[in-house]
């Protein structure tokens, strides 16, 4: 890609990893995604969960090649469309390290409150966004020598079970 030093988030296929969501963190809204949350939606949603730019419904921009909750968080491995154009914009601007944001669109399933905190027990995920300002700090792209072999493949045995 540009040459840059260090390890690159994005190949020139356009595909990517990262953490869209990470357990037991309290994001800027107050709320925690607990262990689990993902899995009944997961399982019934495989192969539906949107990936968009700014959880816009009309700016779909790829695919998810793999999604699926490890000790961590939800990790996610998606591939940019060629030749859609925002596509092929995000592509140079995650090159670039200029956006590295994900964030999760879902409706709340099940939930408690103490003390301001929301813990989000179950969750109905719809999409996976690349966003500018995640509301969770953490959830970004990773360069690609984070994005190990272990957790793509944890990914990919939640996301591809029958």
């Amino acid at each position: 890609m540009a040459g840059k030093t260090g390890p690159i988030a994005i190949d020139a296929e356009g595909r990517f990893a990262g953490y869209a969501s990470l357990f037991n963190v309290r994001d800027a809204s107050g709320d925690m995604v607990m262990p689990g949350a993902f899995a009944l939606s997961l399982a019934r949603r495989r192969g539906r969960i949107r990936l968009l730019f700014q959880h816009d419904p009309k700016e779909p921009v790829g695919i998810w090649e793999a999604i699926g909750e490890d000790a961590t968080g939800l990790f996610v491995a998606g591939r940019l469309v060629p030749g859609v154009p925002r596509a092929d914009a995000l592509r140079r601007l995650i090159d670039n390290r200029a956006i590295d944001g994900l964030s999760i669109g879902f409706r709340t399933v099940r939930a408690t409150r103490a003390g301001g905190l929301r813990r989000l027990w179950q969750i109905e995920l719809f999409e996976v966004s690349i966003v500018t300002f995640p509301m969770l700090e953490d959830a970004r792209i990773a360069p690609s020598s984070l994005n190990t072999g272990a957790a793509i493949a944890a990914a990919t045995q939640t996301i591809r079970k029958p």
